[in-house]
């Protein structure tokens, strides 16, 4: 019997679990089982091993993360085949450079949540819950919604495009061996991901800065996902609730202007909301990591350049030659004027806080992002609130002291979706804020030309060209045959 991808990983964790004589040893931290998952300690187990996938190369640990600055303008290469190019050039088709890996990880995890979240229901059914059981279901239901907000986003078309048009399968429970689940549209999709974030939002801790809570999903950053949703469903005054909800909590704060550089080089900082701690020992990609993909080539061993900021970045950057956003730039391979690299992911100074470049911890939802939402959703709401907007405005733009304030008569949609960028650069979000907005993405290809010669895209696209989504992988469409003719267009 065919099985397909997205239930091969629970269906070889049952199959462990089910050799009772093999070390004698229930695996608590797949959460696959019903005997996996029995106590709250379990439960914590199974929810860090979640936290830990989603820090995987194939999710936030790397390629997610470059999808979004590749693909968005603000990335450039300086040659192929380095690896990853294929982001940059759209070169993908369901049989090559599919990055089947989204798929495949991202449904993995979507799994073990699945798992956490029904075992967790069975136990409170038989009046065995508890408050920390209650939260840790919380938080595999956000972390569910989060992950199915990213596969819709790569995989089916904009919400405001085409909400009928197909998404991705919905697999909300354990699936038998024979299931094959078929796409639901963009809007059952999202449906679902306000429905989980909803049933989250009550039950998850509103502790911040616990050693308990450091690395994991609390209601801050449940508001932080909404604000996202809503921001991405054109939801304006939604999204504006959810972002000033966090905003006006208390529990973060911004950095000031000499703090913010070495803030990359710490980990679970005032501005962070949702954090995946990465360790020399848990989860570091060593040399595979974010942190060496954006270091010049022979910035240290092991760093070969794959990526650079391109000249329309460096431009917007440029606004303000003291912007303290410079300090996290290196020079990169083209010249050693032209500050291309970053140093984000290395802990700007090559040690982080665990002593090595790569182990640096990746900060998937920020506060000054909440602050940048805040900003977009008042001035786009039905009556715009243009004194709201430049104020959340502001208080991030201030990060380029030279750059006069905005006013309510000044602000504009644009001065919040550059300082976005300026703000978000090697963050993964250009590409879904351009598609989202329906703005035409223009690439720096004179980076690469005349060596180089592409021919998957033209120099600008915008959301209508067939590969603005990735194709589903031809490994699921074989194994899968229920889902074959809902391929996306064009593949």
């Amino acid at each position: 019997m065919k099985k397909i991808n997205i239930l091969l990983a629970v269906l070889g964790i049952v199959l462990l679990s089910s050799c009772e004589g093999f070390l004698d040893v229930k695996p608590s931290n797949s959460a696959s089982s019903e005997t996996s998952i029995t106590s709250v300690a379990d439960a914590k187990v199974a929810i860090s091993g979640l936290m830990r996938k989603m820090a995987s190369s194939d999710y936030y640990g790397r390629n997610f993360i470059m999808y979004g600055d590749a693909k968005g303008g603000d990335f450039a290469i300086a040659s192929q085949g380095r690896g990853l190019d294929a982001l940059y050039v759209f070169n993908h088709s369901a049989t090559s450079n599919s990055y089947s890996g989204f798929w495949s990880q991202l449904y993995n995890n979507i799994l073990q949540a699945n798992n956490l979240i029904a075992r967790i229901a069975e136990i409170e059914a038989a009046g065995k819950g508890s408050t920390a059981l209650s939260e840790y279901k919380g938080q595999a239901l956000a972390a569910r919604a989060l992950m199915y907000f990213d596969l819709v986003r790569l995989y089916g078309k904009p919400y405001n495009m085409d909400k009928t048009s197909l998404g991705v399968p919905l697999v909300l429970e354990p699936l038998d061996a024979s299931a094959q689940p078929t796409r639901a549209t963009v809007e059952a999709v999202y449906t679902q991901i306000v429905k989980d974030l909803a049933d989250a939002e009550p039950i998850v801790s509103k502790a911040v800065g616990t050693v308990a809570i450091k690395g994991y999903i609390n209601y801050y950053a449940v508001k932080a996902i909404q604000a996202k949703v809503n921001l991405e469903m054109g939801k304006y005054p939604e999204a504006l609730a959810a972002a000033e909800a966090v905003i006006t909590s208390g529990k973060y704060s911004l950095y000031a202007n000499d703090k913010w550089v070495g803030s990359w080089s710490t980990q679970f900082g005032s501005e962070s909301i949702f954090e995946l701690a990465v360790y020399p020992s848990e989860a570091d990609l060593l040399t595979s990591s974010l942190g060496y993909y954006l270091l010049r080539t022979a910035k240290i061993s092991g760093a070969m350049g794959w990526f650079m900021a391109s000249d329309y970045y460096l431009a917007r950057l440029n606004q303000d030659a003291t912007d303290v956003r410079w300090g996290i730039m290196d020079y990169d391979e083209t010249s050693k004027t032209r500050f291309g690299s970053c140093l984000k992911y290395a802990g700007v100074d090559l040690k982080g806080d665990k002593g090595t470049t790569s182990a640096v911890n990746i900060k998937v939802i920020r506060l000054s992002e909440m602050y940048l939402i805040a900003a977009e959703a008042a001035f786009s709401q039905p009556t715009p609130d243009k004194v709201k907007a430049s104020t959340y405005l502001n208080a991030i733009r201030k990060r380029a002291p030279a750059l006069a304030p905005s006013t309510s008569t000044t602000v504009t949609l644009d001065m919040i979706i550059d300082e976005k960028s300026k703000e978000f650069f090697a963050e993964g979000l250009r590409y879904f804020d351009m598609i989202r907005l329906n703005r035409t993405i223009t690439f720096n290809d004179d980076f690469i030309k005349p060596a180089v010669i592409i021919t998957h895209r033209t120099i600008s696209i915008d959301r209508t060209f067939y590969k603005a989504i990735l194709p589903i992988p031809k490994s699921e469409l074989d194994a899968n045959p229920a889902i074959k003719p809902q391929q996306n267009s064009g593949y």
